[in-house]
C-alpha cells in the first residue's frame, strides 16, 4: 500500500526548515556552503530514509517474506557518502585551515535530515536546535575565550656586522610575544639575511602595530606577517 502523502511532506518538510535555518546561520557569515546547500544536503538523506523506511512498497511484487527492511544500512551509507561534501568545503591557505566548522554543519545536518526521514521528529527538532546554539549562541562566547594567537612572522635584514637573530627576539619580547622555530637564510646575493619564526601570545595580536615598528628599523627592508585562523 502506498504511503499517504502526509507520510513524505512532514519529513521532508522538517528537513528543508532545519537545513534552512542552519544553511542561513552559514550563509549570513559568508561562508561555503551557505542556505540552498545545507537545504539539499538535509532532503537528500531524508528522501533516501523515506525510501529506505517504505521499501516494502517499491519493492513491487517482491514476497514480503524475503525483504529485510534496514534503514540503518541506508543511514550509514548517506553519513559516509556526505563526508566527500564536507572536504570539499576545507581548505588550506598558507599555514590557515577553513571550513571545518562549515563541514561538521553539513555532516550534522545530512544527520538530522536522516533522523527527519524515519520520522524520529522529536530528537531532529532537538538536535536543530542544539547546532543553532553551538553556531549561533556561542559565536559571542567563543570570541571571549582565552587563547593564544598564533603569527608566522618573516623579516628580512640588510647583513651587517652583527647577526639579526639577538635583535629579532628582543623586538618580539618587548612585545610579549614569544618567537619559536626559528629559521634563517641568506638571500639576494648574500646582501640580506631572512629570519622566519612562529611567534604566539596570549589574546589578540596587533599585528598593525607589529608592522609599524618593524617599518621604521632602518636594518629591515622587507617583512611578512601571517596570522593564523582555524
Amino acid at each position: 500500500m502506498q504511503p499517504l502523502p502526509l507520510d513524505y511532506v512532514w519529513p521532508l518538510l522538517g528537513a528543508a526548515t532545519a537545513g534552512g535555518l542552519i544553511g542561513f546561520e552559514r550563509e549570513y557569515h559568508g561562508r561555503a556552503a551557505g542556505l540552498r546547500t545545507h537545504i539539499l544536503v538535509a532532503l537528500a538523506p531524508a528522501l533516501l530514509m523515506l525510501a529506505a523506511v517504505h521499501q516494502l512498497w517499491w519493492m513491487g511484487t517482491t514476497p514480503h517474506d524475503v525483504i529485510r527492511i534496514d534503514p540503518t544500512r541506508m543511514a550509514h551509507g548517506v553519513l559516509t557518502g556526505i563526508g566527500f561534501l564536507c572536504g570539499g568545503v576545507i581548505f588550506r591557505e598558507g599555514l590557515n585551515v577553513h571550513g571545518l566548522t562549515t563541514a561538521a554543519s553539513l555532516w550534522i545536518t545530512s544527520a538530522l535530515g536522516t533522523l527527519f526521514g524515519v520520522g524520529f521528529y522529536g530528537l531532529a527538532v532537538g538536535g536543530t536546535l542544539a547546532v543553532l546554539v553551538v553556531l549561533a549562541g556561542l559565536r559571542q562566547f567563543e570570541d571571549r575565550l582565552p587563547r593564544t594567537a598564533i603569527v608566522d612572522v618573516l623579516v628580512r635584514y640588510r647583513r651587517g656586522e652583527t647577526f639579526p637573530e639577538a635583535e629579532f627576539q628582543a623586538f618580539f619580547a618587548g612585545l610579549k610575544l614569544k618567537p619559536s622555530a626559528i629559521t634563517h637564510r641568506l638571500i639576494d646575493g648574500g646582501e640580506a639575511i631572512e629570519i622566519s619564526a612562529t611567534v604566539k601570545g596570549r589574546g589578540p595580536v596587533a599585528t598593525a602595530a607589529i608592522a609599524e615598528r618593524l617599518c621604521a628599523d632602518p636594518r629591515i627592508v622587507g617583512f611578512e606577517i601571517a596570522p593564523r585562523h582555524e
